[in-house]
Parts: C-alpha cells; structure tokens; sequence
C-alpha cells in the first residue's frame, strides 16, 4: 500500500481538478491526484468532447441535404451510426491519453481508485474494494463532478430511458425519440437525432426551450428548432411513461391540464444533474452540502478549513470552462500566487452547440431591466451579414445589451452559425471593462461573421449601417 504526503491531494480528475493539479505543481507544490474512472472526467470521456464530435457528424449530414444549394449533386447518401460513434469515441480517447501525458510531464502522481476523507488531512484511496494507498495532505480539493438527475417514474434503465451516457452510443439509431428537457444537452440530443433523421419531440416543464437564455434568443431557437421538425412542448411535464419491449408510450400533461400520448422507441432524460457528494467522507467535517452541491465561498473554500470545492460539484454554472478556472484559482489560492483573484461568474460564457447554436454572456434584457438599468439594446440579424449569406447561414441573431448611463457591456447574445466561436470577443471585451465607444471604434474584419457583432453594438446607437 502507498503512503506519501503532499501539499495538496485532488480528487478527480475531470476538467476542474487535473487543471488544479498541474497548476499546483508550476507554483512548485507537490501533488496527488485521485481518479476511480476516466482522467478528463465526464466532460471529456461522456460529455462535452464526444458530444461535439456527434454535432459535427450530424451537421456534415445537414448540409449534404443541402448539396444543390452549392452547385453539387449526388446520389445514396447515407451514415453509418457505428461508424459516427466510433468516430466519436476515438476523439475522446486520444483527448484522455493526452490528459495522461500532461500530469506525467508536470509530475504530478495519480492514483486510481475512489478517494475519501478518513480524518483532517487524510486521504485513503480504495480500488476493486481494497485500499491501496493512505496519503497525507495539508490541502484537499473535491473535483468529483456531478451525475445525471433522474425524475420518478422515469427513471434510465439503459435500453428505454436514456441518460446522455447511451444517448452517445446507440446501438442502433432510433427512429423515434423523446428528449425530456429543453435546456443545452436537451436540445443538443434533440438537434443531433432530429439532423439524422429521427422524429424528435421534447418536454420542457418550464415556459420555453433554452430558459437560461435571453427570451428573445430562446424564442427564436423555438421557431428554428419547430421548422426542422422537432415537436416541442414547453409548460409540460410527463405524467405517465410506460415501457415496452420496442419503446415507450408516453403521457404528456401541459400546464392547463391538457393530455397528449406519444410513443417513441427511445426517451432521453436531460433534467440536471446532482453533485457526486457521497462516500467522501464529509461526515463529520464542516462541509455543507446544499441540494446535492458543496457549499463554497468565492475562493471555492468549504467551511472545512484546508477542503475546497471545484466544478459541477460546487454548483452553477455546470460548465467545464468555469471549473477549470475555479481548478487554477485554488492552486493559486492554496499557493499564495500575486494576482489571485475569484471567478466573476457573471463574465463565463454558455454555449449550447446544437443547430442553431447558441451562445451568450452576462446578463439577459429582462434580468438587467430587473436590475433597474436604463438600456440600450443592440440587434443584428445574419441575414444582412455577406459572410453569412455566402456560408448559406443567414439565419440568426447578435443581441448586445448595454448601461444607456454609462456604456457598459451587460450582456451579449447570439444565436446562429458558429456563435460560440464567436462569444469570446464580447467575454474579453466585458473583462476589459469596455465601452460601447471602443466597441464602435474597433475595426472587425470583412466579410466576417463578427462584424455582426460590430454592427449590434452600432445599432444600440442608432449607427447600424447596413439595416
């Protein structure tokens, strides 16, 4: 059995605690890293990686479909569903052996196994329910990720009810499907499914689809999204499902009480997630749990002194770009790095990659109305981008939301063809603290899809030249 002590012992492996880990070690801590499954966590091995290899498959088909438009033809198009997953699966793999690879060549020792918390400082690690290593260390950070949320009566059981985990790898493709949830994975499963051909309907419990974006931009994905053909019921909940050997038989009661039955051969469950918060050890210890996530403050601290909290386990936003930055601010925290600072969580980016996709930053027209914010309010349509026509995607929207006082950049909104590439500029440009003047006075490339971002913020001022 291995026995060692470290500055800090991370547990977990997904995109908040490697991340923590190699940081550590370049700010010259030593470190342990303990993973029972797959170094790169759900995210990369069942998440956002592989899912974005299926996107792309699936958009490849979308504009083969489309061939004419751009002076092609040809005949018997069709996918292998085995091949579009294995693609997929091969992505995932090669992204987790270079995980591998980076903690190997930052020194940092990883362990295999499932991690708990034994006593203060104490970590022992078990592995096919022996333990094989008890290491001693000063600081602790929980990395563990969160699990799909299930609902009774619809609980997955693998063949039937889908969580995203099957809805990646099907054996075979379905011909009809139920998503239950509209928010990003939802409408990413949908949108994959609907693109290669199967008939899609999807059930959201809240008033629309996509309810953390900004109204507007949700109500103009709801239009896309019914004109591909996906059957979307927003205010609705199932009331009923009944499996069968080929499918399901599925009750749908909207808000008014009205009932509709649907049958489709596969359901997939996206409702949320909950926190990985058991079998840690937390008993005893001041760590406060609070609907399955870790209680933190903003330097990702617990009330547990020396335990930190990171990633999908330390609550929303459940992004994996906002773990990893939570994963560095602790190392730099626990090192005492110059220039340590918290997240602002109101700066991270969302990012839904289905078609269209979607992205935004900081706050929606109605949550900074609610604010109290006198605005200026920015739109732009891809239809009077050239870029946009020439791609043959002009359809969608840049919405830019401003201070009328001072100017501030509040939020930004896109939905339309390669959006979240595209987001990233107005990240950088709230961190900055820039202005709509220096918005203005940027000078954007043509013929580029970012000069809609140019034009959105002219168009707050009543400058927009070409609407």
């Amino acid at each position: 059995m291995a026995g060692a002590s470290y500055d800090v012992v991370v547990i977990g492996g997904g995109p908040g605690g490697y991340p923590a880990a190699i940081r550590a070690r370049q700010l010259g801590l030593s470190v342990a890293l303990v993973e029972r499954e797959h170094l790169g966590g759900i995210c990369l091995n069942w998440g956002c990686i592989p899912t974005k290899a299926l996107l792309r498959s699936s958009e490849v088909g979308h504009l083969l479909s489309r061939l004419s438009e751009f002076g092609y033809s040809a005949s018997e198009i069709h996918f292998d569903i085995d091949a579009v997953v294995k693609r997929s699966r091969k992505i995932s793999k090669r992204l987790a052996t270079g995980i591998k690879a980076l903690l190997k060549k930052n020194k940092v020792d990883v362990f295999e196994g499932s991690a708990r918390l034994a006593a203060a400082g104490n970590v022992l690690v078990e592995k096919d329910g022996q333990l094989s290593a008890e290491l001693e260390a000063r600081n602790v950070v929980l990395a563990t990720g969160a699990r799909a949320r299930s609902l009774p009566g619809l609980e997955p059981d693998g063949k039937i009810v889908w969580t995203y985990k099957e809805a990646m790898v099907p054996e075979s493709m379905p011909a009809s499907l139920l998503v239950v949830g509209a928010g990003a994975i939802g409408m990413e499963f949908a949108s994959f499914y609907r693109d290669l051909g199967a008939e899609v309907t999807v059930v959201e419990a809240l008033p629309r689809v996509l309810p953390v974006e900004d109204a507007e931009i949700s109500a103009h994905a709801h239009k896309r999204f019914e004109r591909q053909g996906i059957r979307i019921h927003v205010d609705s909940v199932v009331k009923q499902l009944d499996r069968r050997e080929d499918g399901a038989s599925v009750l749908i009661e909207s808000a008014g009480g009205e009932t509709l039955s649907v049958e489709a051969e596969r359901v997939i469950l996206a409702v949320g997630i909950e926190g990985n918060f058991e079998d840690l050890g937390l008993e005893g210890t001041a760590v406060k749990i609070d609907r399955t996530h870790v209680v933190t403050n903003e330097w990702m601290e617990t009330g547990e002194p020396g335990i930190y909290a990171v990633g999908d386990l330390a609550g929303p936003p459940w992004l994996a770009h906002k773990a990893t930055h939570e994963g560095i601010l602790v190392a730099e925290r626990i090192a005492g790095a110059p220039g340590a600072h918290p997240l602002n969580k109101s700066r991270i980016p969302g990012c839904t990659y289905c078609r269209p996709q979607v992205a935004s930053v900081g706050l929606t027209e109605e949550a900074a109305r609610a604010e109290g914010y006198a605005l200026k309010v920015g739109r732009f349509p891809f239809v009077g981008n050239g870029k946009a026509i020439a791609l043959g995607e002009s359809d969608g929207l840049v919405k830019t939301i401003f201070d009328e006082a001072t100017g501030e950049l509040l939020g930004a909104h896109m939905i339309g063809a390669e959006v979240t590439e595209l987001i990233q500029g107005f990240v950088l440009a709230m961190n900055l603290e820039t202005t709509e003047a220096e918005l203005m006075q940027t000078v954007f490339a043509h013929p580029t899809l970012s000069e809609m971002m140019h034009e959105s913020v002219l168009e707050a001022w009543d400058q927009a030249i070409h609407i």
